[in-house]
């Protein structure tokens, strides 16, 4: 029979072994790591900023066209779910401007048919990725209209122009508001966090969708603190880019996709690269 020592011994040796696991993960980076890859991703963009705005100004383009299809066949309902949606998707929709940064670390010169056509070292594992992104966006917004139906019923969607009086003039509205808000930052803590880190790294190794996104889960878990701050960064950004129309994203989504992969250089061990 084992005695108490030898079960102490046991939870000892275990509670190691998961330290040791988890201190794979750690970084120790400061709370304000974010502004340092923001400066890095600046650098990107203004070192050859043509190939870099016009990246963004397609984004824009393709935001703008999304945006006026829903608009156009009355599915504004989903307007502010698919917005949010975009959150997730722009990772995979950032790989050119994560492969300008990775030639600008060689010394190369790159040009906006270069970044339209990288090709990533994991092949299609990348756009696997995509498409599992792209079915959370469309969960999420089957679950935000779920969610109005809830507590509004069969009641029309108002429209865009009514939607403030319909959130904020009522206790059914507020009530709506911190549930959609709550759940909407689950989906974007889980799009976050298996996102942020796979696409790049998809593009930079050769490793399968699964690990990718399992290896960027980790990386944010065990550095919380500087990815919460990071994902504050990107939040506020993005508002920028709400509040003037999307035109902020012609200049905001190239500078964050640059600065993406700088991030993903300082999670990254140096043995791991390559």
């Amino acid at each position: 029979m084992s005695g108490p020592d030898e079960g102490y011994w046991l939870l000892s040796e275990t509670s190691s072994i998961e330290e040791t696991r988890n201190e794979r993960w750690k970084r120790h980076l400061p709370t304000n790591a974010g502004m340092r890859w923001l400066a890095a991703g600046w650098r990107d963009l203004a070192a050859q900023p043509g190939p870099s705005l016009a990246y963004g100004f397609g984004i824009f383009l393709l935001s703008a066209g999304f945006v006026w299809l829903l608009t156009h066949f009355g599915q504004d309902y989903i307007l502010f779910p698919a917005l949010a949606g975009f959150l997730i998707v722009a990772p995979i929709l950032g790989i050119g401007l994560y492969a300008k940064s990775r030639e600008r670390e060689a010394g190369e010169r790159t040009t906006l048919a270069r970044m339209l056509l990288a090709k990533p070292r994991s092949g299609a594992q990348v756009y696997f990725t995509g498409l599992l992104l792209c079915l959370l966006t469309l969960l999420w917004m089957r679950a935000a209209v779920l969610i109005y139906a809830l507590f509004f019923g069969v009641k029309p969607f108002p429209g865009i122009e009514h939607i403030v009086d319909l959130l904020l003039t009522s206790p059914t509205g507020w009530a709506m508001l911190v549930v959609g808000t709550a759940i909407g930052g689950l989906f974007a803590a889980f799009a976050f966090s298996i996102s942020v880190f796979s696409i790049p790294m998809l593009l930079d190794q050769r490793a399968d969708a699964l690990t990718a996104m399992g290896t960027s889960m980790a990386l944010v878990w065990n550095n919380i603190v500087p990815m919460v701050a990071w994902g504050a960064i990107v939040f506020a950004l993005f508002l920028v880019c709400v509040a003037t129309w999307l035109v902020g994203l012609v200049v905001v989504f190239p500078l964050l996709g640059h600065a993406t992969w700088h991030a993903y250089r300082a999670m990254s061990r140096p043995e791991a690269q390559g």
